[in-house]
């Protein structure tokens, strides 16, 4: 557990999170949308630092990336939880696990030995994946810092819902980011994902600005 980044104080010990664009208000003793950040006595805490559930290595293209340094391999990194809560979501068995098991589950992985594993294995790149790497954004951030010392590059796989705050904070370190671009239509990311379409237009706008390697996904859904 660690005290969250990007949140204001409100009376009574409400807080309200400024990391992505939700912008939850949070009751003391309750969580955000995400379902991983929590109000303990009028301070935000994260229940996912250095908590990984899955650390992998992957081929970048996997992520998936096909012009952020092609034929390399990226150390995959993931905590449990999620800002959107899509009905067609790949990986919803640790996405949204916190919602429907109320459970932090994952092994302690400090960010100097993800780091320490991916030069080991001779990985480029550290993918911050599977799940929405803003939710574990402070595990992310130091981990990132550290790799950049190291010379190892960083990406995130995000549903680009991460706020503008958020965003710059992190850009020094990261290198590229692949937004998944659910669909066009407002309708659909309020209907599928509880989510609206403009801040992710907003957020691809400013990764470009910002100078980070940007790739959009769209998941073709049948039917």
């Amino acid at each position: 557990m660690k005290e969250a980044f990007l949140y204001e104080k409100i009376k009574e010990k409400r807080v309200k999170c400024n990391l992505c664009s939700h912008h939850c208000l949070i009751e003391e003793g309750k969580r955000g949308i995400c379902g991983v950040r929590e109000n303990r006595g009028g301070m935000l805490c994260s229940l996912v630092y250095e908590r990984a559930v899955a650390n992998n290595i992957d081929p970048i293209e996997k992520k998936p990336f096909f012009h952020f340094f092609p034929g390399s391999f990226a150390f995959s990194i993931a905590t449990i939880g999620c800002n959107f809560r899509c009905s067609f979501c790949q990986n919803d068995d640790i996405s949204q696990f916190p919602r429907e098991k109320r459970e932090i589950i994952g092994e302690v992985l400090s960010p100097e030995k993800i780091v320490s594993s991916a030069k080991k294995n001779n990985c480029k790149s550290i993918s911050y994946t599977y799940t929405e790497p803003t939710v574990f954004f402070e595990y992310a951030y130091e981990t990132a810092k550290i790799a950049k010392k190291e010379g190892i590059k960083n990406n995130f796989v995000t549903n680009g819902y991460i706020s503008e705050e958020a965003l710059k904070l992190i850009s020094p370190y990261l290198d590229a980011a692949n937004v998944d671009l659910k669909s066009f239509k407002q309708d659909f990311y309020q209907k599928f994902c509880g989510a609206k379409l403009q801040p992710v237009l907003n957020s691809l706008k400013l990764m470009k600005n910002l100078g980070i390697w940007v790739e959009v996904t769209t998941l073709i859904i049948p039917g």
